[in-house]
């Protein structure tokens, strides 16, 4: 593992000065996620904390809902030419309670380091049934520990200082001390990873917690925050008003534009405390 940056060669402009140095790149790899052996879905991820990144992805789409779900999570084949292994292919054994995984026609998994629901077939398919009410969550959180947040997850994202090109998810208690910050070129990676590492850690569902994104807020990270019973999705920039609906249905607070001094609260107002 540890292929978390790569260095290449770039030409720097600047100035009207030239010279060639070394540049840090995030780097990026596929990852095939199989269950019980069968490919499931391939994503473009950051190398590391693939096994976290595994648990948060199938506890977001309903697969598992507790740690004891999965029995074994180990990587297999994927090899490099010279027969290592690449580790960008990981295993997981669920538990016999668990019913097996149907992947048909109107759900399609595959998904890139940008984007995760444009592989949906149809919004109907990528609506999934949370087992936790949101509404009975009556965390508070002060003005400003929200406007706190930011700079405490831009704090903790050590890669991003070396390259610059890395989303972040963080999960911070409702009195803004951050519990795990995790990294990834993929904005829904980054927040898999975070969630993987509740459930592994026996959190889940995660009340009087508030989910901070380094980005927009889009339709499939508040479903994701809504399968790991986060009552409170903050983000640096703007939500999609799919989010937002989905958020005002579930019963989740939203904070967009969480910047400097200001923010816009799109949904359960009643939690921010003004």
């Amino acid at each position: 593992m540890g292929r978390v940056t790569v260095r290449r060669q770039v030409l720097r402009i600047s100035g009207g000065r030239e010279v060639r140095r070394p540049d840090a790149l995030a780097a990026e790899e596929p990852l095939e996620l199989r269950v019980n052996g069968r490919a499931l879905t391939v994503t473009m991820r950051t190398p590391g904390q693939d096994v976290e990144l595994a648990h948060g992805f199938l506890l977001s789409e309903g697969v598992i809902t507790a740690v004891e779900d999965v029995r074994t999570a180990r990587y297999c084949d994927g090899t490099d030419e010279d027969g290592r292994n690449t580790y960008n292919v990981l295993d997981l054994a669920l538990a016999a309670h668990v019913p097996p995984v149907q992947v048909g026609v109107e759900r399609n998994f595959h998904t890139t380091s940008s984007c995760g629901v444009c592989g949906k077939a149809a919004l109907d398919s990528v609506r999934v049934k949370g087992h936790h009410d949101l509404t009975k969550d009556g965390v508070k959180v002060g003005v400003d520990t929200l406007l706190s947040l930011p700079d405490k997850l831009r704090a903790a994202q050590r890669v991003f200082d070396s390259t610059g090109g890395l989303h972040a998810a963080g999960l911070f208690t409702a009195d803004g001390e951050l519990l795990v910050a995790r990294e990834d070129v993929g904005r829904h990676n980054a927040v898999d990873k975070v969630l993987g590492w509740a459930l592994l850690s026996g959190r889940v569902p995660l009340h009087g917690c508030v989910l901070m994104v380094s980005g927009r807020a889009s339709f499939e990270l508040v479903q994701k925050a809504t399968m790991a019973g986060i009552p409170v999705l903050a983000a640096v920039s703007a939500p999609s008003s799919l989010a937002a609906d989905l958020a005002e249905e579930q019963g989740m607070t939203l904070v967009g534009f969480l910047r400097e001094a200001s923010m816009n609260v799109y949904s359960g107002q009643s939690r921010v405390d003004r």
